[in-house]
């Protein structure tokens, strides 16, 4: 499997190099091909997933944003909700996910007597 992630960062690699598109169509055709004849099950699945997702890729490729802030505050939301199981205070399961995921918490933001 690691040739598979190796030769999916290079596609991506070359995505971002500024090629034309015809050339990256070219390039992911060939990993595709080569994930899907690998013989490997795992390689089969990583080629339709990428196959599937390549719109949503190139996107993010394009245009430079992504939706890893969202993900990321939404895995700490279902974290402390796992954490907190116990509660049966809906205002104050809502209280304690602002509070969670607030940047001063995140350690995104200090204050003058945490510097």
């Amino acid at each position: 499997m690691d040739r598979e992630k190796e030769r999916l960062r290079d596609l991506l690699a070359f995505a971002r190099s500024g090629a034309d598109r015809e050339h990256v169509g070219h390039v992911r055709y060939k990993f595709l091909t080569w994930c899907a004849d690998s013989g490997i099950p795992e390689g089969r699945q990583l080629a339709i997933t990428v196959d599937c997702w390549w719109p949503e890729i190139a996107a993010c490729i394009a245009t430079g944003h992504s939706n890893a802030t969202s993900e990321g505050v939404n895995r700490i939301i279902k974290l402390c909700a796992r954490n907190a199981h116990g509660f049966r205070n809906p205002a104050n399961q809502r209280l304690r996910t602002r509070c969670v995921t607030t940047r001063r918490v995140r350690g995104h933001l200090r204050t003058a007597q945490h510097r």
